[in-house]
């Protein structure tokens, strides 16, 4: 009798849960319901900022007025048409030296190159200030063994607002830094870190070292180039220069910059001068590109002139002849060595000689008739270089 009473029990309670159990609603349902609850969200009260973010913003803002974007332009004339057409070469960034309008960046950003070899230099640049608007600007003097180039702009002086220097000599590995550039063109990209190392020697394109360079994890991409490194006081302390990158991509942390001691050596020199003052040797050469278009010459110098009562004249050095018409009467010399060291261009060789002053006697393997020969040419009481003149159209040397 019991077992009968709970077994209909069971069954009333089972068929009541049956006939309640509510309907699952549709996907679409769902949907339209929750629409109804849209509405911003209540925003939460912002945490107080640290001394330290404090610090980086306002240091951000007191260096980017003196940041600029830098677009080199390379200027192509029509053999046939005469018309001079504007070739974007690529960019990069620079920083404001002085109230004057001369901007420093690097030399690469500057200049034109395929395969690594350097094929020549824009004159013409673009400098884009923090405000949007872009100047004209003309690249007034290069160094090739330091990785410098400084642009004049010819933008209004309250446009031009020069960053604070710092001093690298006194700079402690684990110190805090901040960089500023146009990564990808992203222009005034701020990223932050430490200094990783001191003194490490960094390689150029032209077979020289930059010494006592800084390595640091803050983020360094392309388009970073020529930007400064500042210190937690908002001081320039090194201008970014290169990447360890993984085939050749982003920044992986190791990134260095060239010690401001250098820069405060090396600009004022390069303002003053245009080059870093090699003594005269007498030729001037064809740049790279055109040794290599006109002569099939890829390595090497090709003399376009000698000068007259020169050293070079006066070892005997020929330039290359040409006819009325343009064409090749007598192929000159092609410099292949100095001082036994091959020469690779005219980026290599004019970076050999800043960094290494000639004696008073030197030694060039010169390609002339098929054979290689050795001259010496006699720079006692030589001038250095007029740079009081108009620059050449190709390098004189």
């Amino acid at each position: 009798m019991i077992r009968t009473t709970l077994l209909a029990l069971l069954t009333l309670s089972l068929a009541a849960q049956t006939t309640t159990k509510p309907a699952i609603p549709s996907e679409d349902a769902i949907i339209k319901r929750f629409r109804t609850h849209a509405k911003p969200r209540q925003v939460n009260p912002p945490a107080p900022m640290s001394a330290e973010e404090k610090n980086i913003i306002r240091r951000f803002k007191q260096a980017r007025p003196s940041v600029v974007f830098v677009s080199a332009i390379l200027k192509n004339r029509d053999p046939k048409t005469h018309d001079i057409t504007k070739i974007p070469t690529g960019s990069g960034t620079g920083f404001v030296w002085d109230e004057w309008g001369h901007i420093v960046t690097n030399h690469h950003v500057i200049s034109v190159e395929q395969g690594g070899q350097l094929l020549t230099d824009v004159e013409e640049v673009e400098v884009t200030v923090s405000n949007g608007k872009t100047y004209k600007g003309r690249v007034i003097g290069a160094s090739f063994a330091y990785d410098i180039a400084v642009i004049q702009a010819f933008a209004p002086p309250a446009a031009m607002r020069p960053i604070p220097i710092g001093q690298s000599s006194s700079l402690l590995v684990g110190q805090s830094v901040l960089a500023i550039g146009n990564p990808y063109g992203l222009d005034h990209s701020l990223s932050t870190g430490v200094i990783s190392a001191l003194g490490r020697e960094i390689a150029t394109g032209y077979n020289t070292w930059i010494l006592n360079s800084i390595q640091t994890d803050a983020a360094i991409n392309p388009g970073n180039s020529g930007g400064p490194l500042l210190d937690s006081g908002g001081r320039l302390i090194g201008m970014n220069t290169a990447i360890v990158a993984t085939k050749g991509e982003g920044s992986v942390g190791v990134g260095f910059a060239t010690p401001v001691d250098t820069l405060n050596r090396i600009v004022p020199r390069l303002i003053a001068k245009e080059r870093l003052e090699p003594p005269r040797m007498g030729f001037e050469v064809f740049p790279s590109a055109e040794a290599l278009q006109y002569f099939g010459v890829g390595r090497g110098l090709v003399l376009k002139d000698v000068a007259a009562d020169s050293p070079a004249a006066r070892a005997g050095l020929r330039a290359v002849e040409l006819d009325a018409a343009g064409r090749i009467r007598t192929m000159g010399d092609v410099l292949l060595g100095y001082q036994g060291r091959v020469i690779e261009g005219v980026g290599q060789f004019m970076a050999m000689l800043e960094v290494e002053s000639p004696n008073e006697e030197i030694v060039f393997d010169v390609l002339r008739d098929g054979l290689i020969i050795k001259v010496v040419l006699n720079l006692k009481n030589a001038k250095t270089l007029d740079k009081s003149k108009p620059p050449a159209p190709a390098p004189s040397i």
